[in-house]
């Protein structure tokens, strides 16, 4: 049995490189100086392709050092997790299962001068180095037990970290966090939602947290068919289901399951159609009702999944979401997103009107939105997206969007090329909103290679292209980290 997430430039990589000479076209700008690091599943040891899920694979972080215009490194490594650490040192890996399995595949980013390979739905995060060794799990000096999430928002007022993160042994609850900008949780809520839903993102605005819960929730089934014998899996199967999704799950269940959840498999995850889809606004220092759920306001809109944001912000008595909509997510498609076309969408939440008003910005397909950071729950301007066939399949362009005049460009990179996620990087800290470059990784299927391409933001005309000794899969999330 075939399958998309496995072959093209979605295949694993089977080397890990140290490159310090980079053949560059163009000239990179001096005022570039730090890494872009971009993270993605990358599966080590043989898998099963009717199983895998692309959300499941092991992690693999790659990065470009840039200093004084020159690109100094190239490095890729996989997240030493203790089963990958044992594949590596040849050693039998398959001991290994549940937390000590799953991969750190989703995001990284910089905060309190650490280097944070990020995952989700409870599993562990991980500390880097510098250059991208493992140093070990990351629990923030032991202010945060338990997961994290993949998309945390930095408050670039304060350097808080804000987060909302979710494991479907909390059951019916959601983690609301605030890590300080020294690296340490001040502040967690749990908030109280309708079951056990994939909730992989989350909005922050000046005011506000804004939590998805939608119809994306654990599947019990699929769960117990991973992890329990043929004959005990009905029985299991009923006391799992009728504790998933109402109270927080026993530690010995949750042990059990989550035990035999393993890395390279599948996603216990599936849409929900008796799910209600609905918002929560919650103030930004709320939490103070029993659960979180006294200070949180639930508004209902249409039935869909939303993976990501784009960004979100208070208008008067409004909130202003940004975000690209999937119709339905992991219905028929089980090995990745694949559920049709998602979409730039607009919802304004009428605080005092008690409803969401929900418009379409844009209907061509794209994923991985992003916005500049230095404007992360503020009023933005222009946000851009890599152009997205089905779901994830990344198209040939990058989009800008103009959201003031709703102008659109487009820069396609021809002969089959296909961008990932693009991040920008302002001039200076005074710079306007799109004065800055765009870097990302761009696939070219002639050469089986990757450039980490960095365009002006205001002309989407190419600045540079730094060329890479092999190619980067198609995988998620990266950040300019600055020295």
């Amino acid at each position: 049995m075939g399958n998309k997430f496995l072959e093209g430039n979605f295949a694993p990589v089977s080397r890990e490189h140290t490159i310090t000479e980079l053949a560059v076209t163009g000239r990179i700008p001096e005022f570039l100086d730090g890494r872009y690091l971009r993270n993605g599943p990358n599966p080590l040891s043989e898998v099963d392709p009717a199983a895998y899920h692309w959300f499941m694979g092991d992690g693999m972080v790659h990065g470009v050092r840039l200093r004084d215009g020159r690109a100094e490194w190239y490095r890729n490594r996989w997240v030493r997790n203790p089963a990958v650490a044992a594949a590596l040192n040849g050693e039998d890996a398959s001991r290994f299962c549940g937390l000590d399995a799953l991969g750190a595949n989703t995001n990284v980013i910089g905060h309190a001068g650490k280097t944070l390979a990020l995952v989700e739905a409870g599993a562990p995060i991980y500390e880097l180095t510098d250059e991208l060794d493992t140093v070990g799990r990351c629990d923030f000096d032991g202010t945060l037990p338990g997961g994290y999430t993949a998309h945390p928002k930095r408050d670039p007022r304060t350097g808080e970290l804000h987060a909302v993160s979710y494991f479907f042994g909390l059951g019916n609850k959601v983690r609301y966090s605030v890590i300080d900008a020294a690296g340490h949780v001040r502040r967690t809520v749990d908030v109280e939602v309708t079951g056990s839903p994939m909730m992989h993102d989350f909005s922050l605005t000046e005011n506000h947290v804004v939590f998805y819960d939608l119809p994306v929730t654990f599947n019990a089934e699929m769960a117990v068919a991973a992890g329990v014998p043929a004959a005990l899996r009905t029985p299991a199967k009923l006391v799992v289901s009728a504790m998933v999704g109402k109270v927080r799950v026993p530690d010995p269940v949750t042990a059990m399951m989550a035990g035999k959840i393993g890395a390279n498999g599948g996603l216990p995850y599936r849409w929900n159609p008796k799910y209600p889809a609905r918002i929560g606004v919650m103030p930004r220092e709320g939490g103070s009702g029993e659960g979180g759920s006294g200070d949180v306001r639930w508004f209902d809109v249409e039935p869909c999944y939303v993976f990501h944001p784009l960004n979100a912000y208070d208008d008067g008595d409004s909130i202003v979401l940004d975000v690209v909509r999937h119709p339905k997510m992991f219905d028929t498609e089980l090995h990745g997103p694949g559920e049709g076309g998602p979409t730039l969408d607009r919802w304004t939440v009428d605080l005092a009107a008690g409803k969401v008003l929900e418009e379409r910005l844009d209907d061509r397909g794209q994923e991985f939105p992003r916005v500049d950071e230095r404007l992360v729950g503020r009023r933005h301007r222009y946000g851009y997206a890599m152009s997205a066939d089905g779901g994830a399949e990344p198209g040939g362009s990058l989009f800008k969007h103009d959201l003031e005049t709703g102008a659109r460009a487009e820069r396609a990179f021809g002969a089959g090329r296909q961008p990932g996620e693009f991040v920008f990087v302002p001039r200076h800290d005074e710079a306007a909103e799109d004065d800055g470059v765009l870097l990302g990784f761009v696939f070219d299927p002639a050469t089986q290679r990757s450039d980490l391409t960095l365009l002006d933001a205001g002309t989407l005309e190419t600045v540079a292209a730094i060329h890479l000794p092999d190619r980067v899969p198609h995988g998620f999330h990266g950040n300019w980290v600055p020295a």
